[in-house]
């Protein structure tokens, strides 16, 4: 027997072998998948802690870490070196000053009492203000410098209204004339002018001296009496 086969269907299988034949192939893709991590890494911070002044720690104080940081301070300028004497504490002190506040107002000045006389205190002994108590540390007599005083240690919160306002820093002027163990003698009042219109008086001649009246002595103890 002979098989016959239809020329389309040959035409067909034809051309499907060709496409099959000449199609290229495509490649092979290869899908490579990389771990990712959400989370962000934070920076490792290290803390320092400075280290501690060993004046800060005494023997037999229990020994703290860290750095001392300064409150308030006082501040000050030597304007003029003084060529004697160095300033020794519990002294008396005489001293030329000017104080003002730090917006420029003069509140006081020794040079505008009377006669312009300086005062004397005794350093340290805490009749001034703290900033005087230890402004005048390193100085020599006859120095001048300028004191910029914190109102911590000056007038403090309250400050002294209406002159000095509340938390009031100051500023003065200050100059060491002179110190000494013993406070100053006060002057003596000067003498009444004598009259020339008013004739001379004797002196009166002097009087007797009053005895003084003896003083009783202590009441004796009475004898303890014993009892029966």
């Amino acid at each position: 027997m002979t098989f016959r086969t239809s020329l389309p269907l040959l035409l067909i299988a034809a051309t499907a072998a060709a496409q099959t034949a000449t199609a290229p192939k495509k490649p092979a893709t290869t899908t490579h998948r990389t771990a990712t991590t959400t989370a962000a890494k934070k920076p490792t911070t290290t803390v320092s802690t400075p280290e501690a002044n060993p004046a800060d720690n005494p023997p037999n104080v229990p020994k703290v870490e860290g750095a001392t940081k300064a409150l308030y301070a006082l501040r000050y300028i030597d304007t003029q070196v003084g060529t004697g004497d160095l300033a020794k504490t519990r002294q008396f002190y005489t001293v030329h000053y000017t104080g003002w506040l730090t917006d420029g107002t003069k509140f006081d000045s020794s040079h505008d009492h009377p006669g312009g006389e300086p005062i004397t205190f005794p350093y340290g002994a805490r009749q001034v203000i703290p900033g005087w108590d230890t402004g005048f540390e390193g100085m020599h007599v006859g120095g001048k410098r300028r004191l910029y005083i914190p109102y911590q240690l000056a007038y403090g919160e309250s400050g002294r209204p209406p002159v000095i306002p509340a938390k009031a820093d100051l500023i003065f002027d200050i100059e060491l004339v002179s110190q000494s163990d013993t406070p100053p003698q006060p002057k003596p009042a000067p003498a009444p002018a004598a009259n020339p219109a008013e004739p001379a008086q004797p002196n009166p001649a002097p009087q007797p001296a009053t005895p003084a009246k003896p003083t009783a002595p202590d009441s004796a103890p009475k004898p303890q009496t014993q009892p029966n």
